[in-house]
């Protein structure tokens, strides 16, 4: 892996800090609002596979600094490099990027402000949980430049009803953050003086959570949607019968049936 590119200042391209079982991963690349560069999905694999080995931490945050959430790759750096297996490359690795966030046992939730922009939607759309301030936009805008948004249309077709998606895709245009919620791309939206407060309180919802259950059911979630229905439903019983069979499952029931708070072996 190449060393990460850093700013003027210092400053790591990805930030990260940890609080009370949350770790908030940060894009730093403000006044390029965010474009994934080389150096940049490099950077956020590296903190995505280090937290995946972090049993401290239960939730992950993926915010961004500056005016915008991401507006996908960095076009400038692509055009530098002419090259189709260059693309191919490059590709893969914004592929490995997105595939990691479903990969790794904690929750991602996306904290969305400003523009976000063809893969930067796509990214909006892999992380697991999405809240948006009122004035986030968002759009797979690939198709104004030439360039059918192929890679961004994987996450946002399994987010996004067909029509919708394809209205996206064809066109370019930006939808607002409220039309993202109807669309189901966001789970919220609220106003800006809001919106780490309810990022808050969707990773304490989780935090409350067993984190035995929480992994095994985020595994099982992405891997079903793959299979046929009566596949899925076998997937799903086995997965419910080993749940079974974990402290955490049975310490929730008893605390359910005594009718106090669980004490969770597992965290």
């Amino acid at each position: 892996m190449s060393a990460p590119e850093t700013l003027a200042a210092g400053e790591a391209i990805v930030l990260r800090a940890d609080a009370d079982g949350v770790a908030t991963l940060t894009l730093n690349r403000p006044r390029h609002y965010n474009a994934l560069s080389e150096e940049l999905l490099k950077a956020v694999i590296a903190a995505l596979e280090a937290i995946e080995q972090d049993r401290s931490v239960r939730v992950v945050v993926m915010a961004a600094n500056g005016p915008a959430f991401c507006a996908g790759h960095d076009l400038k750096q692509m055009r530098a490099n002419p090259d189709q297996d260059y693309y191919r490359t490059l590709f893969a690795l914004c592929s490995r990027m997105m595939l990691t966030l479903t990969r790794i046992p904690q929750p991602v939730i996306a904290r969305v402000h400003g523009i976000a922009t063809a893969a930067g939607c796509q990214l909006v759309a892999q992380c697991d949980l999405a809240v948006a301030t009122e004035s986030a936009r968002f759009a797979v805008s690939g198709i104004n430049f030439g360039l059918f948004c192929s890679t961004p249309s994987v996450a946002l077709s399994r987010n996004v009803l067909r029509k919708q998606s394809m209205e996206m895709l064809l066109t370019g245009d930006f939808i607002d953050a409220r039309t993202a919620q109807d669309y189901g791309l966001v789970n919220r939206v609220v106003s800006a003086d809001r919106l780490d407060g309810e990022v808050k309180q969707l990773a304490r919802r989780i935090l409350d959570k067993s984190a035995v259950a929480v992994a095994t059911g985020k595994r099982m979630f992405y891997k079903q949607l793959e299979m046929g229905m009566e596949a899925a439903y076998q997937y799903a019983a086995e997965t419910m019968a080993c749940n079974m069979m974990a402290a955490d499952a049975g310490e929730g029931i008893d605390a359910f049936m005594q009718k106090r708070k669980p004490d969770w072996t597992h965290r």
